[in-house]
């Protein structure tokens, strides 16, 4: 059964930066994987930030990275980190990583499984 694990979420000041980790498990029918991130404020529709291809180590992001975030992976752990720079309070939001097998989807909001979500709370 594939899990994701997120982690790194919690209250940052604006203007300060916060990385979020995602670690994908449990998957034996692809050599490679894709973990994406999308996030939901309150009240606000989704917003696809982007998605780290592990194969090739690409990525492609979405409207609402707007620059200030970056994403990375680390393939001995599985891992892909959502590094978020010069938060806003708009950036507030429960972010979510999913995972696709083996590249990412065309559409950044599909995975094959979803994280539980993690909360990131940005203060003025």
């Amino acid at each position: 059964e594939v899990e994701l694990a997120e982690s790194g979420g919690g209250l940052v000041q604006a203007g300060g930066s916060l990385r979020l980790s995602c670690t994908v498990s449990g998957f034996t029918f692809s050599d490679t994987y894709a973990i994406g991130w999308v996030r939901q404020a309150p009240g606000k529709a989704r917003e696809a930030i982007g998605c780290f291809s592990s194969s090739d180590k690409s990525t492609r992001y979405g409207y609402s990275a707007g620059g200030r975030f970056r994403l990375s992976g680390d393939n001995s752990k599985n891992t892909v980190y959502l590094q978020m720079n010069k938060l806003t309070p708009e950036d507030t939001a429960i972010y979510t990583c999913g995972a696709n097998f083996p590249y990412c989807n065309s559409d950044l909001f599909l995975f094959h499984t979803r994280g539980r979500g993690i909360q990131v709370t940005v203060s003025s």
